[in-house]
């Protein structure tokens, strides 16, 4: 049974491009940026991936004609990871070909942590051809970040921090919320002390303050880093951060595919359940 896209629209934008489009328009207005992730995972046939490929590109080039200030979010295992890591990463370099083409930008996105080396992998050979047109994010929970979050800010990868919303074990991942702030802020320190420009992801209010009190104490311009929330949060916050002069943008998903997405989001926090139980009754 396909279940209601009623139920998502608190954090998905739209199943379609088309209908996605205002909301992005409203959101520039706002003087917020905004990066477009297509939902979906785990493709396993190559002809999908394929599809995938041309969809992603069509995209970027749909962005542009639009004049929205908008980047996009891939998912590896979208563009094949399952099948096999060399095709994937083709698909990928044809992506940027392209991204490259429009002065664009694309955020390979993190999923479990089965695939985080992986990933890892193909955004270090990304970024040696791409540069500036590639990014990658790091979760702040898992206990690999530690190293990892150096060796991206040594190499000047462009890194989007975040706290992880994958449900994993103990042995791969922090639990305690406190413990994971206290991670969160020591990656923020390390990017904002060794990357051009990083990005900042989080709806935690302990953890906005202590970036922009940090920030403030090293004296550092509001120019030099970026706060990101996703669609459906903080969108008040969202508009008075920008108000106050720091770069801003938000992650608004759309597609078909939004169930595994939707079910995250619930996931985290109580309140979302309740939100949208309420919202379900409302005209």
């Amino acid at each position: 049974m396909k279940l209601p896209f009623v139920l998502a629209r608190r954090f998905v934008a739209a199943e379609t491009f088309k209908e996605t489009v205002p909301k992005i328009e409203s959101i520039n207005m706002d003087g917020i940026k905004v990066t477009l992730d297509l939902l979906g995972e785990n493709v396993e046939e190559k002809t999908t991936a394929d599809e995938t490929v041309e969809i992603y590109k069509n995209l970027l080039t749909n962005i542009q004609d639009a004049g929205l200030k908008s980047t996009i979010s891939i998912k590896l295992t979208m563009l094949g990871l399952d099948i096999d890591p060399e095709y994937c990463k083709e698909n990928v370099f044809q992506l940027l070909d392209l991204a490259r083409e429009l002065n664009s930008f694309v955020r390979i996105d993190m999923e479990g942590s089965e695939y985080t080396q992986m990933t890892l992998d193909i955004f270090r050979e990304a970024f040696e051809t791409y540069r500036n047109h590639v990014g990658i994010v790091v979760q702040a929970y898992l206990h690999r970040t530690k190293n990892d979050v150096e060796e991206l800010a040594d190499m000047g990868a462009d890194v989007r921090l975040c706290k992880g919303a994958y449900k994993e074990p103990e042995l791969i991942a922090l639990q305690d919320m406190n413990q994971i702030r206290e991670a969160f802020k020591r990656y923020t320190k390390i990017l904002l002390e060794k990357t051009e420009f990083p990005r900042i992801a989080t709806h935690d209010d302990e953890l906005v303050n202590f970036v922009q009190e940090y920030a403030a104490e090293r004296e550092l311009s509001k120019d030099s880093f970026e706060f990101q929330m996703l669609y459906g949060l903080r969108e008040e916050t969202m508009k008075e951060l920008t108000q106050l002069g720091y770069n801003t943008r938000i992650y608004v998903p759309y597609g078909t595919m939004w169930f595994p997405y939707f079910k995250r989001r619930l996931m985290e926090r109580k309140e979302n359940i309740w939100f949208v139980l309420r919202t379900m009754f409302k005209k």
